[in-house]
């Protein structure tokens, strides 16, 4: 399944925020996991499968976030997704977090895939970075 830009909707619960109801920094980062999570979900590759048959995982390499307004409690808020550079054994996704037309925060975060026995470097199935390279 071809995904341009992948949108996963979250609701931001009180465990998401610090005592004055924001969202609290690093929580950001787990929005950005589970948005990356559910596009590969939605192209058909569960990441435990992916251990188990190809014997990858992917590990965060780099993060880049600004954070341009809070998202509160309760709120509603949708978490982009989107392959903006595959290589062969690596992924950049550009990550939005928006309410309506509002972006709260932007993030550029490069994915290695690894070997889950050695830890190094390993290539990205190729069925699998076909589907990610033709989406950008």
């Amino acid at each position: 399944m071809k995904i341009k830009k992948f949108i996963w909707p979250i609701r931001v619960y009180y465990e998401d925020t610090d005592a004055g109801g924001v969202v609290f920094y690093a929580n950001y980062l787990k929005f950005f996991e589970r948005a990356r999570t559910e596009m590969l979900r939605a192209m058909g590759y569960e990441q435990d499968e992916l251990i188990a048959n190809e014997g990858i995982i992917f590990v965060v390499r780099s993060v880049h976030v600004e954070y341009l307004r809070s998202a509160r409690f309760n709120e509603q808020i949708q978490v982009s997704a989107e392959v903006t550079f595959a290589k062969k054994a690596s992924l950049t996704f550009e990550q939005l977090i928006t309410r309506g037309d509002d972006v709260l925060c932007t993030s550029v975060i490069r994915i290695a895939c690894l070997d889950a026995l050695t830890m190094r470097p390993k290539a990205i199935p190729e069925n699998l970075l076909e589907l990610l390279k033709n989406e950008h």
